[in-house]
């Protein structure tokens, strides 16, 4: 992705770049129709650094921008000159990730109406479309302790998301975890159609499911036609559109 010259003087280049991609992912987050007014987190850690990028907790995700998001360390201190404050429930939650786990670079958490759904229900994600089949047998999921304030919660969080990458908070929304922001902004984008399909196929009728031995074939088959560095050349696709519409966030 392109990014402009100007920076602010105490980040380095790469935090930077971090800062322009993670910007970009709110505004199109925000573009797809899956932001929750102020709520609502993706973060990215910062490279080769304990601290990571969140956004300013009183902004729509449509005004975030390269310079406004907020780094933190996993306890939610401010390691940067902000007016903004940081959302409790955002650090405790994607603080504990990023602190416990070294690959999860990038984390978001949202509250779409499709995703909260198939979160609430007792089936969870079933494999009955085409999405959906691609997280068969790669989904954790986290009984409802109310909102994840409590640092207690964090030992039972990572219990249940073990060695997935996609973790449902059932009666609540999805976390999906990536080792890249375009990692984890490509799966959440398949994890968001796969729900949307689930709850319209449920409101027709009883959905299909497919038989484990095609599901099977189907994951293997994606390698056949998934790009090297997965899932970049998708998010930069959006963030063309985006540049065409406006690119404000870049600032």
């Amino acid at each position: 992705m392109a990014t402009q010259p100007r920076q602010q003087e105490s980040c380095s280049e790469a935090e930077w770049t971090a800062r322009q991609e993670l910007a970009a992912c709110y505004r199109i987050f925000d573009m797809m129709g899956w932001s929750e007014s102020i709520y609502n987190h993706i973060t990215l850690r910062v490279p080769g650094e304990e601290a990571f990028l969140i956004n300013p907790y009183g902004l729509l995700w449509s005004e975030v921008t390269a310079s406004n998001l907020v780094k933190i360390d996993s306890q939610g201190n401010k390691l940067c000159a902000s007016p903004w404050p940081v959302n409790k429930a955002g650090f405790t939650q994607h603080g504990l990730f990023h602190g416990a786990l070294d690959w999860a670079h990038a984390i978001v958490h949202t509250h779409t109406p499709d995703a909260m759904a198939v979160c609430s229900s007792a089936d969870g994600l079933t494999p009955t479309n085409f999405y959906a089949c691609f997280f068969a047998g790669n989904v954790a999921y986290h009984d409802f302790e109310g909102i994840t304030v409590r640092a207690e919660e964090g030992e039972r969080l990572l219990r249940n998301l073990g060695d997935k990458r996609v973790l449902m908070l059932r009666n609540h929304g999805p976390v999906v975890l990536g080792e890249t922001l375009y990692e984890m902004f490509f799966n959440y984008y398949m994890l968001q159609r796969a729900c949307e399909i689930q709850v319209k196929t449920c409101a027709l009728g009883r959905p299909v499911t497919v038989p484990p031995e095609v599901v099977a074939v189907h994951q293997r088959d994606r390698d056949e036609v998934a790009l090297k560095d997965f899932g970049r050349a998708d998010f930069e696709a959006w963030v063309r559109k985006l540049d065409r519409m406006d690119t404000s966030w870049r600032e």
